[in-house]
């Protein structure tokens, strides 16, 4: 049977103890009753993965001790999607959660023009992340970053191939049409509730981004953020 698996970003390299947080701390002892002598997986989200045995199984303060470390080179593609907050915060926290259990390595959260929704819990949004990343048996936590602009984003400097998805009618090419490379890194842009507009796409195109399709019929967001995941993950 495997080991419950857990995650905590307290472990420091070479640390033979560690102290898990309250929130770990109770589902360890008060959910699943373990006690002293008993084993647990981490993951520090970071590539490791750490089998520990509980020495004090304080519920508020669960204590466990390293027994066995190892390390898992990510696995994936690099991947990263660059995507429009929205209105409704539970279609984006879907899209979070299904993300990070197709692999995605990176997350940008967009305000762009039609944004209409620009709040953004950073602490909730970790949490669904990481209990996805725990779901899947994953070593690997994705980079969530704060909410930025549409327009500042596009001139940073990105490495890899680069991609916009819109619905506006005019020449764009199938996502899959062009695998990528072996460890190609990759970047694409998915607009808001509304799409991307005229201005923003011209933009875009004018940074290198390569403008693509997702399919054949209009997608919501989220699903649009899933879809473009699952092709770019698979290429």
């Amino acid at each position: 049977m495997a080991l419950p698996f857990f995650y905590s970003d307290a472990i420091q390299k070479e640390q033979s103890t560690v102290v898990l947080n309250e929130e770990t701390s109770r589902h360890i002892v008060q959910v699943l009753r373990m006690n002293n002598g008993e084993q647990i997986n981490l993951t520090d989200g970071l590539g490791s993965l750490f089998t520990a045995e509980i020495t004090d199984n304080n519920k508020r303060k669960c204590t466990v001790k390293i027994v066995s470390t190892s390390f898992q080179s990510y696995p994936f593609t690099n991947i990263t999607i660059a995507i429009s907050l929205l209105k409704n915060a539970h279609r984006f926290e879907w899209f979070l959660e299904k993300a990070t259990e197709i692999g995605v390595s990176e997350i940008i959260p967009l305000i762009c023009e039609r944004t209409e929704k620009q709040h953004f819990r950073q602490d909730r949004m970790k949490g669904i992340l990481i209990s996805a990343m725990l779901q899947s048996q994953q070593n690997w936590l994705p980079a969530l970053h704060e909410p930025v602009k549409f327009s500042a984003y596009i001139k940073q400097q990105i490495t890899g191939r680069k991609f916009i998805a819109h619905c506006e009618d005019e020449n764009k090419q199938k996502l899959n049409s062009s695998p990528l490379e072996e460890k190609e890194p990759a970047l694409i842009l998915i607009g808001p509730e509304g799409d991307f507009t005229k201005s923003e796409i011209e933009d875009a195109l004018q940074h290198k981004f390569v403008a693509v399709s997702l399919g054949r019929t209009r997608l919501r967001t989220e699903t649009a953020g899933v879809v473009a995941a699952t092709l770019l993950t698979d290429s």
